[in-house]
């Protein structure tokens, strides 16, 4: 169980992408210990047992228990290596740190660089919203939501963040904002019947830099 962070002494930016791909990782992970449940027809909460109380004999009971308690473990270790990450890119790019963080000699640009360029602005959120309720707050830029990332998008649409609220509502989604130079990162849960419009209660647009 657990997994080792990187040394503190690294460089923040190496530090950063050194957790972001230990997070690709555990992602991975997760993903092989939920096949072996799905194999078994199984879920986190599906009982062992049958109704006379004796072990299932239509499942893996061993496999299936085992791979239960590694995705808890992973999930833990997910949470802690996400809390990480936004740490360290509060550090990466906070105004201090801008100049001596910049790429800025022509070098292929990092995971860090691609993960943290916004590609969407929140241009109003409605109380008691969903939005609101994660934190989220009218002008944060969105450098990431869920899986998807500035890559994600071929033109000016946000169509897929729209299709990738509508395939997760009830589920929590991770979103990362960078907020007066600093990055945060927002649990958000899209839900019908909050009392508003859509499953968010924002308002997001497109975002272009146009600082370059």
């Amino acid at each position: 169980m657990g997994f080792t962070l990187p040394t503190a002494t690294e460089n923040p930016r190496d530090r950063a992408n050194a957790l972001i791909s230990k997070k690709e990782d555990i992602e991975s992970e997760i993903k092989s210990q939920l096949a072996i449940l799905q194999a078994n027809d199984s879920t986190i909460q599906s009982p062992l047992v049958d109704a006379d109380g004796f072990p299932r004999a239509d499942i893996d009971v061993w496999a299936v228990r085992t791979a239960r308690v590694r995705i808890i473990e992973l999930r833990n270790d997910l949470k802690d290596v996400t809390n990480e990450i936004g740490k360290v890119l509060e550090t990466v790019y906070s105004p201090s740190a801008g100049a001596e963080q910049g790429n800025t000699n022509g070098e292929p640009t990092t995971k860090i660089d691609a993960l943290a360029e916004p590609f969407a602005r929140v241009d109003g959120v409605a109380p008691g919203s969903p939005a609101a309720e994660s934190g989220m707050q009218r002008e944060d830029l969105i450098t990431k939501f869920g899986t998807l990332g500035k890559a994600s998008f071929s033109s000016s649409s946000l169509q897929p963040l729209a299709e990738l609220v509508n395939a997760n509502e009830g589920r929590v989604i991770q979103i990362r904002v960078l907020r007066a130079g600093h990055t945060i990162v927002l649990s958000l849960t899209p839900r019908q019947g909050w009392g508003g419009r859509g499953m968010l209660g924002c308002h997001i647009v497109p975002y272009a830099n146009t600082s370059r």
